[in-house]
């Protein structure tokens, strides 16, 4: 299977979701600025929407919106338990927790990657993203993981979004729970694998 992604968007956790679940992919670096890949390839012409991630499956089947992708590579190894199986409530727990970090967190962020958002809007958007953030905050104080005491794919989702903070200057450390689970996160090799395979990617992109 091949995951078409770019460095440091939310395409890190379906990487770090395979690497978990031992599914190997073939990583497909995009310019998603310039919706081109590196032979030249249209981007548009693999997704239309223009975004990552996208997973090409083994039988040519083309998914893409990353809480969807993780969910489908989990229920692809689910001894992983990445996702618990069945109509368990574990199970939309987890879903649960996928669909608050694409709505509350995911999206609170997009506005401050646009260089057109008004400087008003910013505040505003960090404003809520903070109070998101505090109330993690507190959920953490007592688990180690989202849903209790494993590492799900909404963890991967979780990791991958909240580390967006740095890049916004959004001081974590106010809030120590939540500080310590994304420090608890980078510990793992299928983290510390998909971080050092976008390193050698940006240090492609920079030699070039």
């Amino acid at each position: 299977m091949k995951l078409f992604l770019t460095p440091t968007a939310c395409s890190l956790a379906v990487d770090i979701v395979a690497r978990e679940a031992g599914i190997p992919l073939e990583l497909v670096w995009v310019d998603v600025r310039a919706k081109k890949l590196k032979d030249g390839g249209d981007y548009f012409a693999i997704n239309p929407k223009g975004q990552v991630p996208t997973l090409e499956t083994d039988a040519g089947e083309l998914l893409t919106e990353g809480p969807v992708i993780v969910q489908y590579l989990a229920d692809m190894k689910p001894e992983s338990g990445l996702l618990p199986v069945g109509a368990a409530m574990d199970r939309y727990r987890v879903i649960e927790w996928l669909n608050f970090i694409g709505s509350e967190l995911h999206k609170g962020f997009t506005p401050l990657f646009r260089s057109t958002t008004p400087a008003e809007y910013r505040t505003l958007a960090i404003e809520n993203l903070n109070k998101r953030l505090a109330w993690l905050d507190t959920v953490l104080s007592d688990r180690e993981y989202l849903h209790g005491n494993r590492f799900t794919v909404a963890d991967a989702y979780c990791y991958t979004i909240v580390m967006w903070s740095h890049v916004h200057h959004i001081d974590l450390s106010q809030w120590p729970s939540l500080t310590a689970y994304l420090e608890r996160i980078e510990q793992r090799d299928s983290v510390r694998a998909a971080l050092d395979a976008e390193q050698r990617e940006l240090a492609t992109r920079a030699a070039a």
